[in-house]
């Protein structure tokens, strides 16, 4: 079963009196159109995976942690519980002093009820703007290869559709070829049918 199938994805390369030209150059363009897809998807994705891990390695180098302070207090109250979960938090104005020492607010994510003056930990660019907390190098990792999996997938997918494109018109093209050789052959071989009698 293995050896029929196999010549039957070989077939366009094995010598055969009845193989035209069209069928050769076919065979050319699959073979070139699976190798560039191959090429394609592996450079894309492995192009935009060391893209997305240097970007986030930077990140983690030049992101600080700082202390912020609310400068007013939070709403809602605060009723001692000691969750951290985004659903038990408020969002509140808060205030930074960047490297450079200038000065910054913005609105973070904080506990309900927390007076003006508490202490918040916020993460900041090289600008001293808000940014959210860096990932880790698993993370980063993680998300990399998703990403240049994600990429190589779709770059390859277009070499892929242009094979099938050509593929088609080719198709197309020789079953005009088929139309009209009949066109020229098939009085003739309809005449000796004729004259043999049916088969």
């Amino acid at each position: 079963m293995a050896l029929r199938g196999s010549k039957v994805w070989s077939w366009r390369w094995r010598r055969n009196p009845l193989k035209r030209r069209a069928d050769k150059v076919e065979a050319w363009i699959v073979l070139g159109v699976w190798l560039l897809t191959a090429l394609t998807g592996v450079l894309a994705g492995m192009g935009a995976t060391r893209s997305v891990e240097r970007s986030l390695a930077r990140e983690r180098v030049e992101w600080r942690q700082v202390e912020a302070r609310l400068v007013e207090e939070a709403p809602g109250t605060f009723a001692g519980q000691t969750g951290t979960a985004s659903s038990d938090q408020v969002w509140a104005k808060v205030r930074w002093a960047a490297t450079d020492g200038s000065s910054h607010t913005g609105q973070v994510r904080v506990r309900p009820g927390s007076p003006s003056g508490t202490t918040v930990g916020v993460w900041t660019d090289r600008e001293g703007r808000l940014v959210t907390r860096p990932t880790t190098a698993s993370q980063a990792a993680l998300r990399a290869w998703l990403i240049g999996g994600l990429v190589g997938a779709s770059a390859a997918f277009v070499p892929f559709v242009g094979g099938r494109m050509l593929r088609g018109r080719l198709e197309c093209r020789r079953i005009d070829q088929w139309d009209t050789e009949w066109e020229r052959f098939g009085p003739m071989w309809s005449g000796r049918r004729a004259e043999g009698g049916s088969w």
